[in-house]
């Protein structure tokens, strides 16, 4: 079975745009569990501009399955600038005081509209090892977000990671002009030699209703998560109708 882990920042950027708790990131998780989803994802910003560090707390006393926390590991502390508003202590002391079932590492700068590219393993090993560790001592599950490159991709499992999860915006725009049987060729490789290495996989990124079936078909697939394409089928076709929709692409049902 692939799990489905749905991105609830959406529906904090809507209930951030006024000033009020409206809609509630908490029942919304909560009902995506009910409707079936296997687990939750957040990826808390330093800026805060949509998930808050007082929204991964209240997540993790709420719901009963899979909190994956995801975010920039090197994130330092921020102060808030929004009345009421936790301060961001820094990604890690996150993380550490949340103590998440899984962790998922990406490399995003501070003003990135959204994630846009995986690490770069073999630059970024020395850095990368010693925040695996902690995450490991934490008893807090890995994964580290990476481009679709079978030649590198092992290198995660040197570093201790526990899983990886590939990046998958390639396969979706690829999909889109008709390639995405060829484009899936990549990332079937990358998944084969990351599974050969130790470890398990997640994707995400831009995968939707059109493209899942697809890409489902990817060997060894542990994990997806979703959040802007599932939170805009929502409004069409109601909440609990996507989840049946996406957990029937994910060939679950």
């Amino acid at each position: 079975m692939i799990a489905l882990s749905v991105n609830v920042n959406k529906v904090a950027l809507l209930r951030n745009s006024r000033d009020t708790v409206i809609p509630s990131v908490v029942e919304y998780s909560q009902r995506c569990i009910g409707y079936g989803a296997h687990g939750i994802t957040v990826h808390p910003r330093p800026d805060q501009r949509h998930i808050r560090v007082d929204d991964c707390f209240d997540l993790k006393r709420a719901i009963n399955v899979e909190l994956n926390i995801e975010g920039n590991p090197f994130s330092p502390a921020m102060p808030s600038s929004r009345r009421g508003v936790s301060d961001y202590p820094g990604f890690m002391a996150l993380v550490d005081a949340v103590r998440p079932a899984q962790c998922t590492l990406v490399p995003d700068a501070n003003d990135q509209l959204t994630s846009d590219h995986g690490f770069d393993l073999a630059r970024d090993s020395d850095k990368l090892r010693p925040v695996l560790k902690q995450l490991s001592d934490w008893g807090v599950r890995s994964s580290v977000f990476v481009d679709p490159n079978p030649d590198t991709v092992a290198i995660a499992a040197d570093l201790g990671a526990d899983r990886v999860e590939i990046y998958t915006e390639s396969f979706a725009r690829d999909f889109e002009q008709g390639r995405g049987e060829q484009s899936l060729k990549l990332f079937s490789r990358t998944a084969e030699a990351a599974y050969h290495a130790g470890l398990e996989i997640n994707a995400g990124h831009d995968l939707n209703l059109d493209n899942l079936p697809l890409f489902s078909g990817l060997p060894h697939l542990a994990e997806v998560s979703i959040g802007h394409a599932l939170t805009a089928d929502a409004l069409y076709f109601g909440l609990e109708k996507t989840i049946n929709l996406y957990l029937a692409a994910l060939q679950n049902v």
